[in-house]
């Protein structure tokens, strides 16, 4: 449920308010904008359905809400979010382009790299310090030498750093070096570390979880936004279909019209790992914009056939620039820039 008061309602009606939900054991979360103040309820509503808050003078309207995620919803927020950090703007007119490595490898690589896409567009880097990989005896990333290197990289560039956090313990560590924290796939249901990067208040990029439902990725959404931090960036990059194995994943383009009719929330995509190769990408990019994605972020390596990691699905400097070619025309068509 979510309780609109009227304009220059004053704190005494508010916490009239808040004690009666509070009295039904349940949580409300009091957000105070230009006009209005606007009281999302979270639990089970349905103990104030007969409530009659609209017999108080102030209360504007009453809206139930079904769905499980609340603060997320467009029912609580209904204008776009928009997440800034550094030169990285995300859910503005203007889309969002990340680009880098998959793994930092050394400074000197991850350095060339960003001074190369930012010069083709790009308006952040991307690269994984902590690298969560499936065998134990692959390439883990450098940990925080790693970080250094993408700090490198922004001072000489200028781009926002987007970085994988994998474990609560490291949150504070990759807080101080990264602009946008990411949550990737495999912990969309990590809650502990959901919270966490909420309680951090910086940008987070969270990653759909291979099997998920759009609930369920909603409600991990609502995990961080919970935490008082609703700079988050949702990222849509493809789900196990049990049927397809010629790409990597299957690429749930639907889901980004989908996520942008259900939340405030921008939604990228990740082309990389939804279709896990190089030729694919373009292609996937494109389809993404024109679906309403706010951005995409894709993996650049110099030597792709030399990567530790993920090099099948990395793109060279020039094809990055082919791409950010073919996105202006698409972007121009669906009203937006690059």
């Amino acid at each position: 449920m979510i309780i609109v008061l009227k304009p220059r309602t004053s704190e005494r009606d508010i916490d009239r308010i808040v004690k009666r939900i509070r009295k039904f054991g349940l949580q409300p979360y009091v957000s105070k904008g230009k006009e209005r103040t606007v009281i999302p309820v979270i639990g089970d509503e349905r103990v104030l359905e007969n409530v009659p808050f609209l017999s108080f003078p102030f209360v504007e309207k009453v809206m139930p809400i079904l769905a499980p995620f609340k603060m997320v919803s467009r029912e609580f927020h209904p204008k776009n979010t928009v997440v800034q950090a550094r030169s990285l703007s995300v859910g503005g007119r203007k889309l969002a382009v990340i680009a880098g490595p998959c793994s930092v490898e050394n400074r000197e690589m991850v350095v060339k790299i960003a001074r190369a896409v930012k010069k083709l567009g790009a308006t952040g880097l991307r690269g994984g310090a902590f690298k969560p990989r499936t065998s134990p005896y692959s390439f883990q990333g450098l940990g925080e030498e790693g970080l250094r290197c993408l700090v490198a990289a922004r001072e000489a560039t200028g781009l926002a750093v987007v970085t994988e956090v994998i474990d609560t313990r490291h949150v504070e560590l990759v807080a101080r070096y990264a602009d946008v924290l990411q949550v990737g796939a495999r912990n969309m249901q990590n809650f502990e570390l959901l919270k966490e990067v909420g309680k951090s208040g910086h940008p987070v990029l969270l990653k759909r979880g291979m099997s998920a439902t759009i609930k369920e990725y909603l409600q991990a959404a609502e995990y961080v936004v919970h935490e008082g931090n609703d700079q988050v960036i949702l990222c849509e990059r493809g789900i196990r279909s049990g049927v397809e194995d010629y790409t990597r994943n299957t690429f749930d383009l639907v889901a980004i019209s989908v996520l942008k009719e259900l939340t405030h929330l921008p939604v990228m995509a990740d082309p990389s790992h939804a279709t896990g190769k190089w030729r694919y990408i373009e292609p996937a990019s494109l389809a993404a914009v024109a679906a309403g994605a706010d951005g995409i972020i894709v993996e650049v390596h110099l030597k792709p056939e030399e990567a530790l990691s993920d090099g099948e699905q990395s793109i060279l400097p020039g094809k990055f620039g082919s791409l950010m070619k073919s996105l202006r025309k698409v972007a121009r068509a669906v009203g937006r820039t690059v």
